[in-house]
């Protein structure tokens, strides 16, 4: 979205708190720069950053470097983070992400990634 506004963040959050309480997710709805809509994920038993770790360890493996620590804090990728779950096994987070991410777009969601559509939209 290039604009979000916090009437638009109160419509979306409804939806986003169900599908943090379905599964065990404590978290907070911000917006960041009226440009975009943030959950930040404050606790659950759902082991994020362990997931990320195991992701991480095997891909330093594939590639022949050292693995590298994920920390306290992660950033995930929207666009792959379900695959990348899917990947190493964690289908009950890469759900998650999935709803929360359906969630978070609501039924407004507009996108046309189409490069002619893009130039004349």
């Amino acid at each position: 979205m290039a604009y979000i506004s916090q009437t638009e963040k109160k419509e979306l959050a409804p939806a986003i708190k169900a599908v943090l309480k379905k599964y065990g997710v404590k978290g907070s709805i911000a917006i960041n720069h009226h440009s975009s809509l943030v959950v930040n994920i404050k606790s659950g038993v759902l082991d994020f950053l362990g997931a990320s770790q195991k992701y991480n360890d095997r891909q330093a493996e594939m590639r022949g470097l050292a693995p590298y620590e994920v920390g306290s804090y992660l950033q995930v990728n929207t666009s792959w983070c379900e695959q990348w779950m899917e990947d190493i096994g964690e289908t009950k987070i890469a759900k998650f992400y999935g709803e929360l991410i359906a969630a978070m777009k609501g039924t407004r969601w507009y996108n046309n990634s189409d490069i002619m559509t893009d130039y004349f939209d």
